[in-house]
C-alpha cells in the first residue's frame, strides 16, 4: 500500500510538473509572437525590452530563440557591442541547440572583425572551423579574410584555397573569396595593395559574409544572416 501510495504521489507529481511546464511554454510563445510583432511595427525599444525578457525568464527553447531576435535587432540597430555580448551569452547557455550555438559563435565573431585582432578571431572562429562543422566554410572564410588584414598571406591562403576547389563551395562565396585572394597576391607582389584597401566582404550579419550551413544542415530559425543556398 506504500509502495502504492508513492507512485499515485509521483505520477501526480509529474502531471502537475508537466502541465506547469506546458503553460509555461504556451506563455512563452504568446510573448515571443508579441515581440515579433513589436519589431516588425518598428517599435525597436519595447521589441527589445520583450525579447530581453524572454531570453531572461523565458524556458530555454523560447530564450535561445529571444537571444537570437535581439541580437539580430541590436545589430541592425547599430548596437554592435551589446549584440555581440547577446550573441555570446547565447553561444554559451546551457541547453541551447548545438546548431544555435554555433550559428551565433559565428555571427559574433562576424561582428567583432573590424575591431578585433587575428588572435581573437582564432580564439572565436577555430572552434568552428573543423570540417565536420555545420558553418565551417564560413568560419574558414572570416579567417582568411582576418588573416589578409593581418597581413599574415600564408594563412590566408591556408583557409581560402580550400574554399575555391571546393564543389560544395558555393558561387557566391567563391567570389568573394577571389576578392580576398586578389588582394593577397597585390601585397605579395609589392603592388601596395594594403590589407583592408580591396573591396572584401563585409562581415556584419547583415552583409555578405553569411553563415552558410553544409547541405546536411538548415540555418536557425528567426536568425538574421541567411546561408547561401548551398555551401
Amino acid at each position: 500500500m506504500g509502495a502504492a501510495a508513492l507512485l499515485i504521489l509521483a505520477v501526480g507529481g509529474y502531471k502537475l510538473l508537466e502541465s506547469r511546464r506546458i503553460a509555461a511554454e504556451q506563455n512563452a510563445g504568446t510573448e515571443f509572437s508579441t515581440a515579433q510583432k513589436l519589431s516588425d511595427e518598428k517599435k525597436n525599444d519595447e521589441a527589445e525590452k520583450a525579447f530581453a525578457n524572454i531570453a531572461e525568464s523565458g524556458p530555454a527553447g523560447y530564450a535561445a530563440l529571444a537571444k537570437l531576435q535581439l541580437a539580430g535587432d541590436q545589430a541592425k540597430a547599430g548596437k554592435t557591442a551589446d549584440a555581440v555580448a547577446t550573441y555570446d551569452s547565447l553561444a554559451k547557455q546551457p541547453g541551447a541547440d548545438d546548431l544555435l550555438k554555433s550559428f551565433a559563435q559565428l555571427q559574433a565573431a562576424s561582428l567583432r572583425m573590424p575591431d578585433a585582432d587575428y588572435a581573437e578571431m582564432q580564439n572565436r572562429l577555430t572552434p568552428l572551423a573543423g570540417d565536420d562543422a555545420p558553418y565551417s566554410k564560413s568560419a574558414k572564410e572570416l579567417l582568411g579574410i582576418a588573416a589578409y588584414k593581418a597581413k599574415k598571406f600564408d594563412e590566408a591562403r591556408k583557409y581560402l584555397e580550400p574554399l575555391l576547389i571546393d564543389p560544395n563551395t558555393s558561387e557566391t562565396m567563391q567570389n568573394r573569396v577571389k576578392v580576398v585572394m586578389a588582394g593577397v597576391a597585390s601585397a605579395e607582389v609589392g603592388g601596395g595593395t594594403q590589407p583592408g584597401a580591396t573591396a572584401t566582404p563585409s562581415t556584419t550579419t547583415e552583409g555578405a559574409a553569411k553563415a552558410e550551413p553544409s547541405k546536411t544542415e538548415t540555418k536557425p530559425e528567426n536568425s538574421t544572416a541567411g546561408p547561401d543556398k548551398t555551401q
